[in-house]
């Protein structure tokens, strides 16, 4: 099992205008790619079980940060959409990943959680 402190994010919705045009959430989403690739995040391809540690909000009571930390994370991004952010961080082309579990959790850091399956 291999932990990155990186914060995860999904994989926006994006159009030929973020070519010349770029929204915040799509200069976010290069720099996480970015960030990925420095740091080295590697998958098996022959089957993985990602675990994404999402950040809980600042604005949480400490009564509710304590009885959040480890639950699964039901709100967005989505998991397929976490998933598809990384895989297109790490691979040229994703095609060869045919198996691979997600999970996502509420953490006081973000982090991204690699194993086998």
């Amino acid at each position: 099992m291999k932990i990155y402190n990186i914060t995860p994010m999904g994989k926006p919705r994006m159009s030929q205008r973020d070519k010349w045009k770029k929204r915040p959430v799509v200069v976010r989403y290069f720099a996480y790619k970015d960030q990925c690739r420095l740091q080295g995040v590697a998958l098996p391809t022959h089957g993985y079980h990602i675990t994404f540690v999402l950040p809980m909000p600042k604005s949480w009571s400490k009564k509710k940060r304590m009885n959040m930390l480890g639950q699964p994370h039901l709100n967005k991004p989505d998991k397929d959409n976490l998933e598809k952010a990384l895989l297109d961080a790490i691979f040229e082309e994703d095609s060869v990943v045919w198996d691979g579990r997600v999970t996502k959790l509420w953490g006081e850091e973000g982090q991204i959680i690699v194993g086998e399956c």
